[in-house]
């Protein structure tokens, strides 16, 4: 059973799993759980996958083509949810999630897995958004500062039993497991979610944009391209490499302009007159380039130049997501006892200091300094994030709440998209110049604090960047009343 998503200011029944929105809310939760383990499952199976089907020189694109369709097709699905609903696009995005993830399972070479992953990713792009909108609809404010709380530790959990999970089908030479294990997951959650959320949309005519949609998703996939794949695949000077920014920028200005005579924009850019949406993009970007820092490059820096195993360094990296719920659960009491200003700049003080104490360390190859630092700077996430996401979600009517909610979602992949490029741009002009190669351990030193040490000024830019947040225990909001927003919301 559920309750009216935007009306639920005046019902307070708890939010449990025991509740009368229990329900809906571990449909959510598990959807939450699926798309956080896929990320995750498949970085421990890749020497067994490549073993089996080979293409060792292609397998960093499966990571790069899921970042890229998760990321580009979030603006069409966030209007997507504000126009046809969430329900019917949640169901869309569980089973094209499913068919991807059978078709992974099945596939017969590199080139393949690599096709399937984008029709995985086209469907957790849509669950991963929705389950935050969703959220957004059934709680109130102070009932969805205190839901983040569950959404951290489900992602935390995630990130924890993916890779073991990965590990093990990879000891038992099961890797299609690793995609094979979404089938069952995927259909509770879509019979979850079929039986507990229910929506009464206002039966009005739309007119979907549709060569904007065409237009974004261009411009987007030829500039995250080249983001990830610049300085790797070609040079960023190559002609490739131009083309591809040159086009995608003028796409993106062919959007802008589109979109400011769209009858129903895509993207509605009055949005970013409001100062709280601007810093949250900010905020997002140097969130996901920090992110990227910790775990993409720290795992290497404790191999080889600690000389510690695989596991361990994973472990240490892990610490983050012991930090990230225990400071969304904390921070959703302060935000609603201080206001929105003091508790995010507390959280990137913290992810400053954390990343800051990273770089002054760096010198000193040791887990537990790393441990520390991303256990700190988790904490800095879970303060910054979840004040951010409840306000930006309060602040708007219930049919831009899923354009909001896309935005914080896309500028934080977009942040790990720019941190692959600018950080690996950093690190491969470090080791390309070591006299001894890459895997010597002083050159991969050197590296490794140059990359800490940008990442240090991400954490700084991220500092400035919260201290514009608005002032105020409540941020100004244009959006109707819960009470006429309830025809629109989600209902028993």
């Amino acid at each position: 059973m559920t309750l009216p998503g935007s009306s639920t200011a005046s019902v307070s029944d708890g939010i449990g799993l025991r509740s009368a929105r229990g329900p809906a809310l571990l449909a959510m939760l598990l959807a939450t759980f699926l798309i956080g383990m896929s990320a995750w499952v498949i970085s421990t199976a890749i020497p067994s996958i490549v073993a089996d089907i080979g293409g060792f020189a292609s397998f960093p694109w499966l990571f790069s083509v899921y970042l890229l369709t998760m990321t580009v097709t979030v603006p069409v699905f966030s209007k997507l949810a504000d126009t046809i609903g969430r329900k019917r696009l949640l169901m869309f995005g569980i089973v094209v999630f499913i068919l991807g993830s059978v078709l992974c399972g099945l596939a017969w070479d590199m080139p393949s897995l690599i096709a399937f992953r984008i029709v995985q990713a086209l469907g957790g792009g849509s669950i991963q958004l929705l389950a935050l909108t969703v959220i957004g609809d059934l709680y109130t404010r102070e009932e969805r500062a205190r839901i983040q709380g569950y959404l951290a530790v489900t992602l935390a959990t995630a990130s924890v039993v993916g890779p073991a999970v990965g590990g093990v089908f990879a000891m038992l030479d099961a890797w299609r497991l690793v995609f094979l294990i979404n089938l069952p997951l995927g259909i509770l959650t879509a019979w979850l979610v079929h039986r507990n959320i229910h929506e009464q949309l206002e039966r009005r005519r739309h007119r979907i944009d549709y060569p904007g949609a065409v237009l974004i998703t261009g411009a987007l996939t030829l500039i995250m391209l080249g983001l990830l794949e610049g300085g790797d695949a070609w040079e960023w000077t190559s002609p490739i490499s131009i083309g591809l920014f040159a086009v995608g920028g003028v796409l993106m200005m062919a959007f802008l302009v589109r979109e400011r005579y769209a009858a129903e924009p895509i993207i509605p850019l009055p949005l970013f007159r409001r100062r709280l949406v601007v810093v949250l993009a900010v905020l997002g970007v140097m969130m996901g380039a920090i992110m990227v820092g910790l775990t993409a490059f720290a795992p290497t820096y404790l191999q080889i130049s600690a000389g510690i195993s695989p596991v361990w360094a994973g472990v240490a990296v892990a610490a983050m997501a012991i930090g990230l719920p225990v400071a969304s659960a904390l921070a959703a009491r302060l935000y609603l006892r201080w206001g929105l200003w003091p508790t995010t700049v507390l959280g990137a003080v913290a992810t400053f200091a954390g990343a800051a104490g990273l770089a002054a360390c760096a010198s000193f190859p040791s887990p537990w300094i790393v441990a520390l630092c991303a256990a700190v700077i988790g904490i800095g996430f879970g303060f910054t994030t979840v004040p951010g996401l409840v306000a930006v979600q309060e602040s708007v009517s219930w049919d831009q709440r899923g354009v909001v909610t896309g935005l914080v979602t896309f500028f934080r992949s977009l942040g790990q998209a720019i941190g692959v490029a600018v950080l690996g741009a950093v690190a491969k002009s470090v080791l390309d110049t070591g006299p001894s190669g890459q895997q010597d351990p002083s050159v991969v030193l050197t590296a490794s604090t140059a990359v800490f040490v940008v990442v240090a000024g991400f954490a700084l830019v991220h500092l400035v960047a919260a201290f514009g947040m608005p002032r105020g225990r409540r941020v100004p909001s244009s959006h109707v009343s819960s009470r006429r927003a309830s025809a629109e919301g989600l209902r028993p």
